[in-house]
């Protein structure tokens, strides 16, 4: 219940984070010039708090849904304005304020994510190394020759500084070829070149489990079976395990190291295991029974039990990626636009069947993701944040009639035409991206299903 709890509570920050900085894009920019603001809500539906405040008396409203919000302004076409407030109709402001009012609130989620990333890059951040496990036989990654501690300098030309970094190049190579040349430094020291087929990936999704599917895995330092720490009310705790116990066996499988241990409890969720350790120079045996755990729609098992923190292998594992504050900021803006143009991409190819609809991810995933992040720390829960205020901004800006872009295509229409859209086009339109809307939240929440069931 506490891990449900958690993810929970991070999901509700980036939700609340990315909703907030949206709405507050489009109000300043109204504000800015000179529409007048009825209500700012965070949610729909029913209010569970409102306030008013600033000279217009705008009303600041959470209300009990909390998917979106919006701004409420003063427009003719939406109810009864009062005369005093006519010339700061919303309706009656000249196209080119519309249109700002209207992007603004895409562009600030845009401008979100490239803060977000500025501050990061500048800081700097603690990142695994691009380094390899070996791989399981019959995978692609096998295929191709990957060895366990290779290294990887370059995908299709690009240097690779970090594990991160790689899990995106493959992402965007995966968009757009069946295969990537990788080139690695093998553990004798010397440059080799792997062909990695990218087709176990095409067709079935990017999603949490794709690395899975090629057979990728972070190589991890090879760590006694000693536990360092046992936590309190875990399954280890209840059946007797102390930290210093040294595993020998699982279930009459010899265990040689950490991965060992790791490997046996995870495959073994809700089964009792026999567990044969020494400890202070006695054999013992016990029988534990790992907790049943959700691992991004996979049921894995888990003791609670913590291993030697190894600082040299720790050392040799990570690097801190960092630059100065001018070339950060140039790298924030190329990662945003990068992102910003690959999920446009994505979106294309899943409109002519190239990429599956599997990719859609709804609020179930989000938050899955939105956890795991924020146990991995700041730097990664801030990654997330910026990964969906791009998705978020981008998605906005689309030409679905009920989202923004849908507005800024009337607007430009309306450019066009010299003269406003119809009300009965708009009535229409408003129906048909509805639907659409719809019918993406149907895609995304069984998406979401789909993963809870069968992993």
């Amino acid at each position: 219940m506490s891990t449900f709890i958690h993810y929970l509570v991070a999901f509700a920050i980036a939700l609340a984070v990315l909703v907030v900085v949206h709405e507050l894009g489009h109000f300043l920019v109204a504000r800015w010039v000179g529409v007048k603001v009825l209500r700012f809500s965070v949610g729909f539906g029913q209010p569970l708090w409102r306030r008013r405040f600033g000279r217009d008396g705008t009303e600041w409203v959470i209300a009990a849904f909390p998917l979106g919000g919006y701004v409420k302004m003063v427009d003719e076409r939406e109810g009864s304005v009062a005369v005093e407030d006519l010339p700061r109709s919303f309706n009656r402001r000249p196209v080119g304020q519309r249109i700002a009012i209207v992007a603004a609130g895409p562009v600030a989620n845009l401008v979100l994510a490239t803060l977000i990333y500025w501050g990061l890059f500048w800081h700097g951040t603690e990142e695994f190394r691009p380094l390899l496990a070996a791989p399981p036989a019959m995978s692609a990654a096998a295929a191709a020759g990957i060895e366990d501690g290779e290294l990887v300098r370059k995908v299709d030309g690009a240097p690779v500084r970090s594990w991160q970094e790689l899990r995106w190049m493959l992402l965007r190579e995966a968009a757009e070829s069946d295969s990537v040349e990788l080139e690695v430094i093998n553990g004798r020291q010397e440059i080799a070149i792997r062909h990695l087929s990218l087709s176990a990936v095409r067709e079935s999704g990017w999603d949490g489990e794709a690395f899975d599917r090629l057979g990728l895995g972070l190589h991890r330092p090879s760590l006694p079976p000693v536990l360092a720490k046992v936590m309190r009310n875990s399954a280890a705790a209840a059946a007797g395990l102390l930290p210093g116990d040294e595993i020998t066996a699982i279930d009459g499988l010899e265990i040689r190291t950490w991965a060992d241990i790791v490997a046996a409890v995870r495959a073994a969720p809700g089964r009792a295991l026999t567990v044969d350790l020494q400890r202070s120079g006695q054999s013992m045996r016990m029988t534990v029974t790992p907790a049943a755990v959700d691992e991004r729609g996979r049921e894995v098992g888990r003791i609670g039990v913590a291993a030697i923190d190894d600082a040299r292998a720790r050392a040799d594992m990570t690097t801190v990626v960092s630059h100065p504050p001018l070339p950060a900021l140039a790298k924030a803006l190329r990662e945003t636009w990068e992102k910003s143009a690959f999920t446009l991409r994505m979106i294309g190819k899943m409109i002519v069947g190239e990429v599956s609809w599997r990719n859609i991810s709804g609020p179930v995933t989000i938050a899955d993701y939105a956890g795991q992040s924020a146990q991995l720390g700041v730097g990664y829960y801030l990654k997330f944040l910026a990964l969906i205020s791009i998705s978020l901004g981008v998605l906005n800006l689309l030409p679905i009639p009920i989202l923004d872009g849908g507005h800024l295509l009337y607007y430009l229409i309306e450019i066009i035409k010299r003269g406003p859209v119809s009300e009965r086009t708009m009535e229409v339109g408003q129906r048909v991206g509805l639907a659409l809307l719809l019918m993406l939240m149907a895609f995304a929440f069984y998406n979401d299903i789909n993963r809870l069931f069968s992993g």
